[in-house]
């Protein structure tokens, strides 16, 4: 039997940036990984302070932003690579009207350290009314993130690659298979629906596809937001995406979603571009946009650390902290986020 003090089931944001936080303290642990993308993975890895179809921004949003940066540089420390992409989001304005309002919600004290007063011009892009930069926007190498730490993992046998078997797991005994472990940390995503200790949590499905396209004509080298967001994506292709639906929830690509797409891309890049390659995942969302996070009723070394929803780079990041500090030294957890606030 090997001894582990953590046991993760999930292998994406929450999964891995929880497992940041064991390495960090010194904690043994193995991570279960099913081998199928998550939704995580396919993610266009975006790192924006603002909503920006109303310029508005969000709980904690600095203190997310400052935190990420600094876990970033945490694990370069071990995996030797910063997986953050300094490039910012431009917001193309749809009309004067738009342009006020920045300028307006630019002055509030919340919104004065993201949203530039100084508008810019985009090459190539229609964009009449200008762009307006999102200062502290960022992307994460998506890519890079779960192919380094997963390599770390690998090497320092913290990675088991299977499907986790939740028949084999005894909570009474502190057992599963050859494991005796203190916690099991349950990060899976809409996977959670087939968690026999979980499967009641409010989270829901909101499907997302992406494309990645080939451009006919290069564009400026920063992430340009529409409808969507456009940034290159490595061998001479671009990410545009993602879609939301809550109702076509097949596990198949949408038609309609792609043809939104290519419409969305075409309303501001004028050439020619070729689709090849459709994506699409699962966000795990919650109806009042904050993750969950708690201790089973009945088995306190069972927990969940789900619904990251859309901002899963930002929210995995800061709360696995949270968690943490809540397991190992009995902080409470933010009403706000907590499992119990549903009862």
């Amino acid at each position: 039997m090997r001894n582990v003090d953590y046991i993760i089931v999930g292998d994406g944001y929450a999964g891995l940036f929880f497992a940041h936080q064991l390495i960090k303290n010194n904690k043994s642990f193995v991570l279960f990984s099913e081998g199928k993308k998550s939704a995580s993975q396919v993610s266009a890895g975006i790192i924006n302070p603002v909503v920006l179809k109303k310029f508005t921004t969000f709980w904690k949003a600095q203190e997310q932003i400052d935190f990420l940066t600094r876990t970033l540089e945490e694990i370069e420390s071990y995996t030797g690579e910063n997986f953050l992409i300094r490039k910012s989001i431009h917001r193309i304005f749809h009309d004067e009207n738009e342009q006020k309002l920045w300028l307006k919600k630019s002055g509030n004290e919340e919104l004065s350290a993201f949203l530039s007063e100084k508008f810019e011009l985009l090459d190539i892009v229609k964009n009449d009314f200008l762009s307006g930069k999102v200062n502290q926007s960022a992307r994460l190498d998506v890519n890079g993130f779960f192919g380094g730490l997963f390599d770390y993992f690998e090497k320092n046998d913290f990675l088991v690659r299977e499907k986790f078997d939740y028949g084999k797991l005894d909570p009474a005994g502190s057992s599963y298979k050859d494991f005796i472990f203190k916690q099991v940390i349950f990060c899976e995503g809409m996977g959670v629906k087939e968690n026999p200790y979980f499967s009641g949590i409010q989270v829901n499905p909101n499907k997302g596809h992406h494309v990645k396209v080939r451009l006919s004509q290069d564009v400026p080298d920063v992430t340009i937001k529409k409808k969507h967001f456009l940034f290159p994506a490595g061998n001479g292709l671009h990410f545009y995406g993602g879609t939301y639906d809550r109702e076509q929830l097949h596990h198949h690509v949408d038609q309609s979603a792609v043809d939104q797409l290519v419409k969305g891309l075409s309303e501001f890049y004028p050439y020619d571009f070729d689709v090849e390659e459709v994506h699409f995942g699962f966000r795990p969302t919650v109806k009042d946009r904050r993750p969950i996070i708690g201790r089973h009723e009945t088995f306190d070394h069972l927990y969940v650390f789900n619904g990251l929803g859309a901002r899963g780079i930002l929210n995995g990041c800061y709360f696995s902290k949270s968690l943490y500090d809540f397991i190992e030294d009995e902080i409470p957890l933010h009403e706000e986020i907590s499992l119990t606030r549903f009862k």
